[in-house]
């Protein structure tokens, strides 16, 4: 059943560690941040949406921030830089 199978995977999911891993990747790239194809990069292994769905928890919290820059992806279209909020440049 749908409903079953949906909610195995729901359930599956492992949030704090996605969260983790997606924060400590962004930490990584320093104070000049990241955008999201450059985590996508670094895991390989993981679906899109693994990723990305973390970004706006992380916002919230402040454990990252917007730097308000923009740099072009893989497509050509412009994606947001993030970057650790623990850096003092961002405090």
């Amino acid at each position: 059943m749908v409903i079953d199978t949906s909610r195995e995977a729901y359930h599956s999911i492992n949030e704090p560690r996605l969260e983790g891993l997606v924060y400590r990747t962004i930490y990584e790239f320093g104070h000049q941040g990241c955008i999201s194809d450059e985590v996508r990069e670094k895991h390989p292994d993981l679906a899109y949406s693994s990723i990305t769905a973390r970004y706006r928890k992380l916002l919230d919290r402040g454990a990252i921030i917007d730097t308000g820059r923009r740099r072009p992806g893989n497509s050509g279209r412009n994606q947001r830089v993030v970057a650790a909020s623990c850096y003092p440049e961002f405090e």
